[in-house]
């Protein structure tokens, strides 16, 4: 069994017992910081409150693919990842890797470095060695436009992960497919998490990076999800582009915390990685791990969030990408690709991570995505 879905099993039990004696998780404190139970916005926190309630559901079997062609031989494929520094692409490259070995494949990870002149001179290299497929991970195509016309000129398949606001093919820019969750439900069951849990009044600062379409289309969408709310106040929206997170983070965090003091409550982030370089300005403030800003990260769940999340220091919940399960399935996509097959159009559902489903695990995937891909693959 899942680790997690021990977890969960003990926790309905207890749930059953509360409910029984006639307690509302939801209504032992009012975590908002505002003084107040009273909810904001009622028929918005009841919406909330039964998203979050399906998204932090762990019993997840697979629902993704069950047929397809059978693993093509021989083929090479290039890995190219905004900078491995951010955990997902490098979790997924992870995933791409593995997935590869299965089949037979050979995988190249490049690394550009968080910059266009990086991502630019790997999309070049990975060209010049007339690999089968190319992968584009954690930034858009629009940086490289020019790019994906040679590649596509030249017969090689290009698969984006978090590359376009929409998962599945696209025409222009000219992808086979784009692997990532829907950027829609992510964005709204973060909001929905900070509505559902503050009851409805919380005082906001949402992190991004606004340098690519990707992240700052979803913390847009965070933000509009949010003001759904009108007791949820914003209070900075902070752009710290993720390669500057590591440099930037601990003075932008003090600077917060001497600004807006108790009145910030909760924080999103487009990326969990940012808190971990926000926790060391936040216990130097004398903040409590498990206390306010309740944190919550809109992607990726990498391993060192599940940590954050798990010891509850400096993180409350995570909105984890399955990236290893997203790695295999850029590998069938290719496989579709080199078959003459159309992409598969599978779209992984949205979860949400908390010490209390976790389970003590370090990642999120769909229970059975190995053995479903090695099935269709026949190896």
């Amino acid at each position: 069994m899942h680790p997690t879905r021990k977890a969960v099993a003990t926790a309905a039990a207890l749930l059953a017992v509360a409910t029984a004696a006639g307690c509302d998780a939801d209504s032992d404190a009012d975590v908002s910081g505002s003084g107040s139970a009273k909810p904001g916005c009622p028929t918005v926190l009841a919406e909330a409150k039964r998203a979050v309630a399906k998204a932090e559901d762990v019993d997840a079997p697979w629902t993704g693919p069950t047929s397809g062609p059978k693993a093509v031989r021989g083929k090479t494929i290039v890995y190219i990842a905004h900078t491995l520094a951010n955990p997902g692409p490098a979790g997924v490259a992870q995933g791409v890797g593995e997935a590869a070995k299965v089949v037979g494949w050979r995988a190249r990870i490049l690394n550009g470095k968080g910059t266009t002149a990086g991502v630019k001179a790997a999309f070049k290299e990975a060209i010049d060695s007339k690999p089968d497929g190319i992968v584009i991970s954690g930034f858009g195509p629009e940086i490289i436009p020019k790019e994906i016309q040679q590649a596509d000129a030249a017969g090689i398949p290009v698969i984006g992960w978090h590359a376009t606001t929409a998962p599945g093919p696209s025409k222009d820019p000219k992808l086979f497919s784009n692997v990532t969750s829907r950027v829609e439900d992510v964005a709204k069951i973060s909001a929905d998490w900070i509505i559902a849990r503050s009851n409805g009044r919380a005082g906001v600062v949402i992190f991004t990076d606004t340098t690519s379409d990707f992240p700052r289309n979803k913390s847009e969408l965070i933000k509009k999800e949010l003001a759904t709310c009108s007791d949820v106040k914003l209070l900075d929206y902070k752009n710290i582009p993720i390669p500057e997170a590591n440099s930037r983070s601990i003075n932008e965090v003090s600077s917060l915390l001497k600004r807006f003091g108790d009145k910030w409550t909760y924080s999103v982030a487009i990326n969990d990685l940012y808190f971990r370089h926000a926790a060391p300005a936040l216990r130097a403030a004398g903040k409590d791990g498990d206390g306010t800003p309740y944190n919550i990260g809109a992607g990726d769940g990498d391993p060192s969030a599940f940590e954050r999340v798990n010891s509850k220091k400096f993180q409350t919940a995570t909105v984890p990408e399955p990236l290893s399960e997203q790695g295999w399935q850029i590998v069938d996509e290719f496989n579709r690709a080199f078959a003459g097959e159309p992409a598969s159009g599978y779209v992984a559902p949205v979860h949400i991570t908390t010490a209390a489903n976790s389970g003590g695990a370090l990642s999120w995937d769909s229970e059975g995505y190995r053995q479903a891909y090695r099935k269709i693959w026949d190896r």
